[in-house]
């Protein structure tokens, strides 16, 4: 990237979005209402709206290192919160990829300072896996499930937020597990069952006076 065009850039695209709508920042200006929060990765070969195709206003983000929702996380507690309880998102996606360096890290027996609390959520994921994946001996297949076993453990601290569970009971609130291919650019669903992974404990995790959530 060269720096010192950031601001050219910025420029010309201005000039385009004006030129096939002269009032295109005023409607910006006015409001959003996405219909999508996303989850995601912070890596830099990870675009969210080019992923997605979105425009803006079609899509509320939050990113950070290998996707994590983290419930003493006030950053992505509050996204989430004000997602579902304001903006009233239809669609939720957690969104992991292949080759994740954050899982990746996670994997190897390094002390990373500042990192260290953050990455062990990671590894909590690849304990409570672990039986799964030591039957995995090709490194990179046993690195790519982690990170789509990663995205899964995401989606269901994802519906173990009030929240979530909330908006589940008073309105058509839907939960989604991706992983993107890095080497192929393919999005991948993972049509993850819910319901079925939570069967056995939703009864610890249910906020709503044992009111099914699905």
């Amino acid at each position: 990237m060269d720096f010192e065009k950031i601001f050219s850039h910025n420029e010309a695209w201005i000039a385009e979005k004006l030129s096939v709508d002269k009032n295109y920042f005023n409607k910006l200006s006015e409001g959003q209402k996405p219909e999508v929060l996303y989850i995601g990765c912070s890596d830099s070969r990870v675009s969210t709206e080019e992923l997605l195709g979105a425009k803006p206003g079609e899509v509320f983000v939050h990113r950070n290192i290998a996707n994590m929702v983290i419930s003493i996380d006030l950053n992505v507690m509050s996204v989430i919160t004000y997602a579902v309880e304001h903006l009233k998102v239809k669609q939720i996606i957690v969104c992991g990829h292949y080759y994740c360096s954050g899982v990746k890290a996670a994997m190897e027996a390094k002390d990373l300072g500042l990192l260290n609390p953050w990455l062990r959520n990671i590894r909590d994921v690849y304990r409570i896996h672990k039986e799964e994946l030591d039957l995995l001996k090709n490194p990179d297949e046993k690195y790519n499930r982690l990170a789509e076993l990663n995205v899964e453990e995401q989606c269901i601290n994802l519906i173990k937020t009030a929240a979530v569970q909330k908006a589940f009971i008073e309105r058509d609130l839907r939960v989604h597990g991706w992983i993107f291919d890095i080497r192929s650019g393919k999005l991948i669903d993972m049509k993850i069952n819910f319901k079925k992974i939570l069967k056995e404990i939703m009864e610890i995790y249910n906020l709503n006076e044992g009111k099914s959530i699905f």
